[in-house]
Protein backbone atom coordinates (compact mmCIF):
# COMPACT_ATOMS: atom_id res chain seq x y z
CA UNK A 1 0.00 0.00 0.00
CA UNK A 2 1.72 3.18 -1.04
CA UNK A 3 1.63 6.19 1.11
CA UNK A 4 -2.09 8.51 1.16
CA UNK A 5 -1.57 11.67 -0.04
CA UNK A 6 -3.24 14.74 1.86
CA UNK A 7 -4.95 17.59 0.44
CA UNK A 8 -6.69 20.22 1.33
CA UNK A 9 -8.66 20.42 -1.52
CA UNK A 10 -9.43 19.10 -5.11
CA UNK A 11 -10.12 21.36 -7.79
CA UNK A 12 -11.82 19.75 -11.20
CA UNK A 13 -12.26 21.76 -14.41
CA UNK A 14 -13.68 21.15 -17.57
CA UNK A 15 -15.17 23.03 -20.76
CA UNK A 16 -18.20 22.35 -22.19
CA UNK A 17 -18.43 23.28 -26.20
CA UNK A 18 -20.97 24.60 -28.03
CA UNK A 19 -20.51 21.29 -30.16
CA UNK A 20 -20.76 18.51 -26.87
CA UNK A 21 -23.73 17.45 -24.95
CA UNK A 22 -23.61 18.50 -21.66
CA UNK A 23 -24.87 15.70 -19.92
CA UNK A 24 -21.89 13.27 -21.75
CA UNK A 25 -19.56 15.86 -20.30
CA UNK A 26 -21.14 15.57 -16.96
CA UNK A 27 -20.62 11.59 -17.31
CA UNK A 28 -17.21 12.14 -17.94
CA UNK A 29 -16.22 14.04 -15.09
CA UNK A 30 -18.72 11.33 -13.09
CA UNK A 31 -15.56 8.51 -13.98
CA UNK A 32 -13.36 10.68 -11.82
CA UNK A 33 -15.39 10.21 -9.20
CA UNK A 34 -16.04 7.64 -6.44
CA UNK A 35 -19.23 6.27 -6.45
CA UNK A 36 -19.25 6.84 -2.52
CA UNK A 37 -19.29 10.54 -2.58
CA UNK A 38 -22.41 12.00 -3.19
CA UNK A 39 -23.00 14.35 -5.37
CA UNK A 40 -24.13 17.11 -2.52
CA UNK A 41 -20.78 16.56 -1.38
CA UNK A 42 -19.40 18.53 -4.34
CA UNK A 43 -19.25 22.10 -4.91
CA UNK A 44 -20.26 22.36 -8.68
CA UNK A 45 -20.43 25.61 -10.69
CA UNK A 46 -21.37 26.46 -14.20
CA UNK A 47 -20.21 29.64 -15.49
CA UNK A 48 -21.13 30.31 -19.23
CA UNK A 49 -18.52 32.14 -21.75
CA UNK A 50 -17.01 32.62 -24.79
CA UNK A 51 -14.34 30.91 -26.58
CA UNK A 52 -11.87 32.70 -28.75
CA UNK A 53 -14.17 32.79 -31.91
CA UNK A 54 -17.48 34.22 -29.86
CA UNK A 55 -18.59 30.66 -29.54
CA UNK A 56 -20.78 29.86 -26.03
CA UNK A 57 -18.60 27.61 -23.91
CA UNK A 58 -19.66 26.47 -20.42
CA UNK A 59 -17.19 26.10 -17.69
CA UNK A 60 -17.35 23.20 -15.29
CA UNK A 61 -15.75 23.63 -11.68
CA UNK A 62 -16.03 20.77 -9.17
CA UNK A 63 -14.84 21.25 -5.94
CA UNK A 64 -14.06 18.62 -2.79
CA UNK A 65 -13.04 19.61 0.23
CA UNK A 66 -13.68 17.09 2.97
CA UNK A 67 -10.74 15.20 4.16
CA UNK A 68 -12.82 11.83 4.00
CA UNK A 69 -13.95 13.02 0.20
CA UNK A 70 -10.86 14.00 -0.74
CA UNK A 71 -9.11 10.66 1.13
CA UNK A 72 -11.68 8.71 -1.08
CA UNK A 73 -11.10 10.35 -4.32
CA UNK A 74 -7.61 10.11 -4.17
CA UNK A 75 -7.71 6.31 -3.58
CA UNK A 76 -9.43 5.66 -6.11
CA UNK A 77 -7.65 8.24 -8.72
CA UNK A 78 -4.71 5.68 -8.15
CA UNK A 79 -6.45 2.72 -8.35
CA UNK A 80 -7.76 4.42 -12.33
CA UNK A 81 -4.54 5.31 -13.26
CA UNK A 82 -2.43 2.50 -15.45
CA UNK A 83 0.52 1.82 -14.73
CA UNK A 84 2.38 3.46 -17.36
CA UNK A 85 0.01 6.68 -16.76
CA UNK A 86 1.49 6.64 -12.26
CA UNK A 87 5.08 6.12 -14.16
CA UNK A 88 4.92 9.01 -16.58
CA UNK A 89 3.22 11.57 -13.79
CA UNK A 90 5.98 10.33 -11.37
CA UNK A 91 8.15 11.00 -14.00
CA UNK A 92 6.91 14.79 -14.68
CA UNK A 93 6.21 15.37 -10.76
CA UNK A 94 8.39 18.55 -10.62
CA UNK A 95 6.72 20.14 -13.85
CA UNK A 96 2.91 19.00 -12.82
CA UNK A 97 3.58 20.73 -9.08
CA UNK A 98 4.08 24.35 -8.70
CA UNK A 99 5.44 26.61 -5.96
CA UNK A 100 1.81 26.81 -3.91
CA UNK A 101 1.80 23.00 -3.91
CA UNK A 102 -1.15 22.39 -6.71
CA UNK A 103 -0.40 19.02 -8.33
CA UNK A 104 -1.61 19.09 -11.76
CA UNK A 105 -3.31 16.58 -13.91
CA UNK A 106 -5.18 16.47 -17.08
CA UNK A 107 -7.59 13.55 -17.82
CA UNK A 108 -8.32 12.86 -21.84
CA UNK A 109 -11.85 13.75 -22.09
CA UNK A 110 -13.34 11.11 -24.46
CA UNK A 111 -11.54 8.86 -23.01
CA UNK A 112 -13.33 9.88 -19.34
CA UNK A 113 -17.01 9.61 -21.15
CA UNK A 114 -15.90 5.82 -21.94
CA UNK A 115 -15.27 5.35 -17.63
CA UNK A 116 -11.70 5.33 -18.39
CA UNK A 117 -8.92 7.67 -16.44
CA UNK A 118 -6.41 8.45 -19.13
CA UNK A 119 -3.36 11.10 -18.51
CA UNK A 120 -3.45 13.72 -21.03
CA UNK A 121 -1.58 16.68 -22.52
CA UNK A 122 -4.29 17.35 -25.03
CA UNK A 123 -6.65 20.18 -25.56
CA UNK A 124 -10.18 18.24 -24.80
CA UNK A 125 -8.71 17.24 -20.93
CA UNK A 126 -10.50 17.42 -17.81
CA UNK A 127 -8.23 19.33 -15.31
CA UNK A 128 -7.55 17.91 -11.76
CA UNK A 129 -5.83 20.28 -9.09
CA UNK A 130 -4.85 18.83 -5.79
CA UNK A 131 -4.00 21.22 -3.46
CA UNK A 132 -1.46 18.78 -1.54
CA UNK A 133 -0.71 19.22 2.60
CA UNK A 134 2.62 18.56 2.77
CA UNK A 135 5.79 19.75 5.42
CA UNK A 136 7.40 21.40 4.90
CA UNK A 137 5.24 23.32 2.39
CA UNK A 138 7.61 23.26 0.31
CA UNK A 139 7.72 22.06 -3.69
CA UNK A 140 9.88 19.43 -3.22
CA UNK A 141 8.30 17.77 -0.26
CA UNK A 142 5.13 18.14 -2.46
CA UNK A 143 6.92 16.18 -5.05
CA UNK A 144 8.31 13.86 -2.79
CA UNK A 145 4.69 12.58 -0.99
CA UNK A 146 3.30 12.87 -4.63
CA UNK A 147 5.65 10.77 -5.85
CA UNK A 148 5.05 8.38 -2.80
CA UNK A 149 1.61 8.69 -3.39
CA UNK A 150 2.01 7.07 -7.26
CA UNK A 151 4.63 4.11 -6.17
CA UNK A 152 2.23 2.78 -4.09
CA UNK A 153 1.02 -1.00 -4.32
CA UNK A 154 -2.41 -2.56 -5.50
Amino acid sequence: MGKRLQAHNIRIRTFIHATEDPEKVLEALETLFPEDISAKDIDFEVIETEGYFGNPILVVDAELRHSRNIRKFLENLRKMLSEEDRRYLWEHAEEKVDDTGTFYIRFDKQKAYLGEAKVSEGEDVIHVRIKVKAFPMKKESVVKAVREWLEGEE
